[in-house]
């Protein structure tokens, strides 16, 4: 069984290939209270139907936080979006604009990473609210968290088609001085991204070529065509332009036009100096199925497009709603097996998504609340990390060992209690493994 978050199609946790077992904590003994999380949120057209979604369940997430012992963390909080223009990881300088500016198109740096507040009542670039010695909290804007947050998150659906969302943190993160201040050096890092579409981090130009010849119709399909590989369907980009299912789907690393995700990984981890210090997440379209069909745009000579993966009806607007799949974002979650979400944007209720990444981000700072429902029966291990060491901790019954308890401060109800004989490295971080 996945427990509750599954059933409203959270998957927070990756299987290990070598034991069967899926991570549903990990937590460091020392408590951080301070997180700076940062929301990628698409904003390109057809992307604000989902955002309406995301900001009327975001008092789940912050429920979540709020419920820990310490409280609040001390948070900064900020919005980013997908819209990097013409640029590219491969040129300092940007290619021609296209299309339709404010509809989609694309010109000069886009947003480039830069922290958006919009009309917020927020002091600054980002939120910021601090628990102080007394007690009382240090904030920087006015009204709840919740409502600064939903005007913030409001980024609009004029951004690029060409959604660059993992360059786009990267150029927030890596010394944005419009930004200044956004990262502390001893935070946890949290990075949540919300798209309707995968990853397209552009690394040469030509991508954005508007001659049809060399890489087909200026389309968004040239990220899907050039930007990811299928073991079945579509092992070139020549076999990803055919018609029909594909299978074994990952990013395509050797790629000349489209990023790795690889390297994004190693950015945050250099960034922080532990992995475990990052959590991600993502709301996006299923990672499967994925399959090519031809349609014709504007009532044109049909051409390859990418399917959705996912839909759902909106009963208040009485439109169904469409998201591609998210390879690629999948693909980037994967590389912090330990401390990640990855959640469907097609569904009416967000809540569960976002409790589930409100419970990472708590676990992050140092919550033990376990992530997943466990069955007493469930087959789980717990291991002490410090560093590259994993040293395995006995269930109870000898004098330094774990058990699960019930506690109804937990989102799901359950936490971890390890006893030990002496104190820990404070450098430790603990987890729990189980097979589900």
């Amino acid at each position: 069984m996945l427990g509750a978050l599954a059933a409203c199609g959270e998957h927070d946790t990756t299987p290990d290939a070598g034991d069967g077992r899926v991570t549903v904590l990990e937590a460091p003994v020392t408590p951080n209270p301070d997180l700076d999380l940062l929301f990628m949120i698409d904003d390109s057209p057809g992307a604000p139907e989902f955002a309406i979604n995301l900001l009327s369940n975001f008092a789940s997430f912050i429920t979540v936080l709020q419920a820990l012992p310490g409280g609040l963390p001390n948070l900064h909080l900020g919005v980013i979006t997908s819209d990097m223009g013409t640029t590219t990881s491969g040129s300092a300088t940007p290619a021609p604009p296209i299309g339709q500016l404010g509809n989609g198109g694309c010109s000069g740096t886009g947003k480039d990473g830069v922290l958006q507040v919009g009309g917020a009542p927020v002091t600054g670039a980002f939120v910021s609210d601090i628990r102080l010695a007394d007690g009382t909290r240090q904030t920087n804007y006015t009204g709840t968290l919740a409502d600064a947050f939903s005007v913030m998150a409001k980024v609009g659906g004029g951004g690029c088609g060409f959604e660059q969302p993992l360059r786009a943190v990267k150029a927030a993160l890596d010394g944005n001085p419009a930004n200044a201040g956004f990262v502390r050096p001893n935070a946890v890092l949290g990075i949540v991204l919300f798209s309707e579409e995968d990853d397209c981090s552009v690394k040469d130009p030509m991508l954005f070529d508007p001659d049809p010849s060399v890489l087909g119709p200026l389309q968004s399909f040239r990220c899907t065509r050039f930007g990811v590989t299928c073991a079945t369907g579509g092992a070139t980009p020549d076999e990803m332009n055919q018609v029909g299912a594909k299978s074994g789907c990952g990013p395509n690393a050797t790629s000349a036009i489209i990023d790795d995700v690889a390297p994004m990984r190693d950015f945050l981890v250099g960034l922080k100096g532990d992995a475990h210090e990052i959590f991600v997440a993502a709301i996006a379209g299923t990672p499967e199925p994925v399959a090519v069909e031809l349609g014709a745009p504007g009532g044109g000579t049909p051409i390859p497009f990418l399917a959705a993966s996912c839909t759902f009806f909106d009963p208040d607007t009485g439109f169904t709603h469409a998201a591609n799949p998210g390879v690629r974002l999948e693909a980037f979650l994967d590389l912090f097996p330990d401390t990640r979400v990855l959640a469907t944007a097609c569904q009416n209720d967000l809540s569960g998504a976002l409790g589930a990444i409100g419970q990472l981000a708590a676990n992050a700072t140092g919550s033990t609340c376990i992530r997943a429902v466990l069955p007493p029966e469930a087959d789980c291990i717990v291991e002490d990390i410090v560093g590259a060491i994993v040293t395995p901790i006995p269930a109870c019954g000898a004098p330094a060992c774990w058990r699960i308890e019930n506690d109804t401060s937990c989102m799901l109800g359950q936490k971890l209690v390890v006893d030990r004989v002496a104190a820990p490295d404070p450098a430790t971080f603990t987890r729990l493994r189980c097979k589900l």
